[in-house]
């Protein structure tokens, strides 16, 4: 679970798995894991099926941090995550900051109906049809080689736009879901805040082809190699709870 022996929160863990351990009670896995999941400054890894981030009120300081599970320069990404809210303010749905540039990747809602993507500090907006009181589901994917981004929303593309050819994306990068980072791993905004439900977060280091987009969307099926929903490592810090998801 990726928290040390010496980490403060070890005699609480330490406590909870002997609770799941002695005695074989494994109906008790279950909510133990739930404490754990909602400890504040707790790294874990596992696999979120079927859960989502809840980010109950707007806050400059209640974020999730994610460890991605490559860490290297890109020349190209594919970006995926499906959100659940009522906001018509705008809000960040994935930071993705280096030491170098704040903005490397950067998928923010505007307002109803206008998306923007941002790569390298440079900015691409977006149309598309605003669905209210229901989830929605967005990939956005880039391309150093052509610099063209495509945004995605329920399996269905949007215009493309063409946005820093030639780039490439940092890496050493500081991943954060709930905010906007104006610098790394900081700088945050409560008015750019996410108030919501974020799950599927999943992000490769290629471009993932039409039919693939729409089976991910459709059946999920699909093996991310950047960022992985079914064994994401992720640390949280205010008032942000993993709750079983409230759509199926």
């Amino acid at each position: 679970m990726g928290i040390s022996a010496a980490d403060p929160l070890s005699g609480t863990i330490t406590q909870i798995l002997r609770t799941v351990t002695q005695g074989g009670d494994m109906e008790k896995l279950w909510p133990c894991l739930l404490v754990l999941m909602n400890l504040p400054g707790a790294f874990l890894q596992i696999d979120l099926d079927r859960n989502a981030f809840v980010f109950p009120k707007e806050s400059e300081n209640s974020y999730v941090t994610l460890f991605p599970q490559l860490q290297k320069p890109m020349k190209a990404f594919t970006v995926c995550l499906q959100v659940y809210t009522d906001l018509t303010r705008p809000y960040s749905l994935f930071s993705y900051a280096t030491k170098s540039q704040s903005n490397e990747i950067l998928l923010f809602k505007e307002r109803p109906g206008l998306f923007s993507v941002s790569v390298g500090g440079s900015d691409a907006f977006i149309k598309f049809p605003e669905t209210f009181y229901t989830p929605q589901h967005f990939c956005v994917t880039w391309e150093s080689i052509t610099g063209l981004t495509e945004l995605w929303v329920d399996g269905k593309p949007m215009v493309r736009a063409s946005l820093r050819r030639g780039y490439t994306v940092g890496s050493g990068a500081s991943i954060v879901l709930g905010q906007e980072q104006d610098s790394f791993g900081g700088g945050f905004d409560k008015n750019q805040s996410l108030v919501g439900d974020i799950e599927d977060v999943n992000m490769w280091d290629f471009v993932l082809l039409p039919r693939q987009i729409h089976t991910l969307y459709t059946t999920g099926a699909l093996s991310p190699n950047v960022l992985n929903w079914r064994n994401l490592r992720y640390e949280t810090r205010g008032e942000v709870f993993l709750k079983k998801e409230l759509w199926s």
